[in-house]
């Protein structure tokens, strides 16, 4: 039998610590918690209780930063336990129940390559978390709250020595902000996430064909022309980079160019390649407007622009886009491509390459280095660009032979709606890299990436976490922490936790089921919710046309990927078909098709009188046709009777119906209940 995610942790913290020292891997089994998993991990035999009377020392270097997390940790905590807790830190570290000692406050602003490393001894007198960093110890207190555990004796820290470090240096999360303006707290309360599974870097797109979001006040056209009035001030940005600060993760801007480019040229159309007037585009996709690499006027506006830029982002790093370029207004303009001629350019390629040249010069004058998608790699580009890899492994690896430093992003677009289990087994450097010692080097890391064209701030949350928990593993751990079924049973908890930092993730799926009700009940659409998930890759464009002006408030919107009910019932049914099955794992599956047959009639007459669920009516109907099915299956598996002739082939087809997309919504469970039919088939 499966063991629970809530199995009592004191056990296996006892069966352990006879053991002594345990490895990365086998932490995944023992803590229910800890994600990302930490680099080493010693047991040992006691606890440490949490009381009203716990409290925090701070011991060497110290910074406001640090007290403030302190503060907020010490607040989380008394979430989770009910207990009134200390509101101060004490100055006598030998009271204290945890100490923390830094050797010193680190950057004020954080930068890449900081001092992450910490150190967590916990016995049944004290824990003491040492960092070298104020950002290190930050990232120790995480997992102290991760490592709070409860029993009929009262909350405790298990004794356990902890050495932690990242794997990589950069470890992001990239938020859209252009095709979807996103508000303040959206923002804050995704680095409060960011911060509790160790992230650092905040990429924040703000420019697009749909969107200029950041105020100019050198060119105030750009935001007032260019963004529906959408846009963040400049004391905003500041706030949002303190606010990062604070929680030790750096914010790198992306200004989109020379594609991508709509709203620049809505209020400039004299650096576009074509003719205006333009407008903001409402559309999703890609398309023609770029700015023109050949006018010296793109270089003028563009040399004042990123000087003022440069000023509002402290981080070193700018990143510029370059992707997607598909150079049709550079092919049917005369004047480009007589200057192409001229200076024996021969593509759009080396063109796009002249003008990133260009404003590399711009950068580095203002001391920020470069940063583009896979678009700009060109060998003979100078060697302290970094590249962006949305193209996969291979392609980062190339970049690295060559010299450039890279992140990947690749495998970890969280938009697409993949399940975390594939996320989660992408590597930056996987085990058969082709890179040497040094070349390995230049891969600092990964991203997780939430292009915005189909989310609110309404919904945002649900296509960002908790999957970005299981990249922030795979960015932190070491690459042998990499058990899926396990990861699965820690996100669960961590996905929980969550929700203290004001993440809407979980609960506005019922807010949104209940919206397109209008207060009718909502247990079976609730049923119904938990068994289907949006489609993949891009298939939403042509499943579900929409605009950027859309509400995102359909049942695909309340839709999320792992969705729950699937994640139950395909364990149920490979638990069911093991070998070893009991006939209370039968019993399991039969319960959940039961549940399916109620919802679905249920669903019936709510669907009938809701407009809204209109394109949707259909799910209720396969999902009472899924349990039918699945019930006749469990039947002959029981019975060990063979099936009717044709019977398998009858259900095959229609399952293969059932897995076709509605409403850009599809049953993720159709393949469990085709194993049910193959099994029973096969008797």
């Amino acid at each position: 039998m499966r063991r629970s995610p809530y199995h009592s942790l004191f056990f296996v913290v006892a069966v352990l610590a006879a053991t002594g020292v345990v490895t990365a891997q086998d932490l995944g089994t023992a803590r229910r918690g800890l994600m990302p998993v930490p680099a080493s991990v010693e047991w040992k035999v006691g606890r440490l209780s949490i009381d009203r009377t716990f409290t925090v020392a701070l011991s060497g270097k110290t910074d406001e930063r640090l007290r403030n997390y302190v503060f907020r940790v010490m607040r989380r905590l008394e979430g989770r336990t009910v207990l009134e807790l200390s509101r101060g830190t004490l100055t006598e570290p030998a009271n204290a129940a945890l100490l923390i000692e830094t050797a010193s406050t680190g950057n004020a602003i954080p930068k890449l390559g900081d001092d992450e490393s910490y150190k967590l001894e916990i016995s049944d007198k004290q824990a003491k978390l040492t960092a070298s960093t104020t950002v290190g110890a930050m990232r120790g207190l995480e997992t102290v709250l991760q490592l709070l555990a409860g029993d009929k004796a009262g909350f405790y820290l298990p004794a356990v020595s902890i050495n932690d470090k990242p794997r990589f240096p950069w470890r992001g999360l990239m938020i859209d902000s252009a095709r979807h303006f996103q508000p303040m707290d959206v923002l804050k309360r995704n680095l409060d996430a960011m911060a509790a599974v160790k992230l650092n870097v905040l990429h924040w797109h703000l420019t697009e064909d749909q969107g200029f979001r950041v105020e100019s006040k050198k060119l105030p056209e750009l935001h007032q022309m260019g963004s529906d009035g959408n846009f963040y001030s400049q004391t905003e940005i500041r706030e949002v980079i303190g606010y990062a600060a604070d929680r030790g993760i750096r914010v790198m801007p992306e200004f989109d160019m020379p594609g991508h480019a709509t709203a620049w040229v809505v209020s400039h159309p004299e650096i576009a390649s074509a003719p205006g007037p333009y407008k903001i585009e409402r559309r999703p996709g890609i398309f023609d407007p770029t700015l023109d690499p050949t006018n010296e006027k793109t270089y003028k506006l563009l040399e004042v622009f990123f000087k003022e830029m440069s000023s509002l982002f402290p981080d070193a790093y700018m990143h510029i886009g370059g992707d997607e370029n598909e150079g049709k207004q550079w092919d049917a303009n005369a004047s480009i491509q007589a200057f192409m001629k001229q200076k024996g350019i021969k593509s759009n390629h080396e063109l796009q390459t002249y003008f990133n040249t260009r404003i590399l010069v711009f950068l580095k004058k203002n001391g920020k280095t470069m940063m583009g998608w896979d678009e700009i790699f060109q060998p003979s580009l100078p060697k302290e660009v970094v590249i962006h890899s949305w193209r996969g492994q291979k392609a980062l690896a190339e970049a690295a032979k060559q010299g450039f430093a890279g992140v990947l992003s690749s495998g970890y677009y969280i938009d697409l709606m993949f399940p975390a289990r594939e996320h989660y087994v992408v590597d930056p450097l996987p085990a058969d890299t082709p890179l040497n010692a040094e070349e390995q080097k230049r891969v600092l890391g990964g991203e997780a990436t939430m292009w915005s064209e189909w989310v609110s701030p309404d919904t945002i949350d649900s296509r960002i976490w908790p999957r970005t928990a299981a990249i922030a593993e795979r960015l932190w751990s070491e690459r042998n922490v990499n058990d899926v079924d396990d990861m699965y049973r820690r996100l669960g908890l961590v996905s929980i936790q969550l929700e203290e930092l004001g993440l809407t993730h979980r609960k506005n799926r019922t807010m949104l089921l209940r919206r397109l009700v209008q207060g009718e009940d909502i247990s079976g659409l609730q049923t119904l919710i938990s068994l289907v998930e949006p489609v993949k890759q891009y298939r939403r464009y042509q499943q579900r046309p929409q605009t950027m002006l859309s509400p995102l408030t359909g049942l695909v919107d309340a839709a999320q990927a792992d969705a729950d009910g699937v994640l139950r019932f395909n364990q149920a049914v490979k638990d069911a078909l093991d070998k070893n099955s009991s006939t209370r794992n039968l019993n399991e599956v039969r319960t959940l098709l039961a549940n399916w047959r109620e919802a679905a009639r249920s669903l019936q007459p709510v669907m009938e009188n809701s407009p809204s669920l209109f394109e949707a009516k259909q799910l209720a109907n396969d999902l009472e046709i899924l349990s039918a099915i699945g019930m006749e299956a469990l039947s002959f598996i029981e019975a060990k009777s063979v099936p009717p002739n044709g019977w398998r082939e009858e259900k095959l087809k229609n399952l293969t119906e059932i897995a076709k997309p509605k409403a850009a919504l599809e049953f993720r469970v159709v393949e469990s209940v085709e194993k049910l039919v193959e099994a029973a088939g096969g008797n």
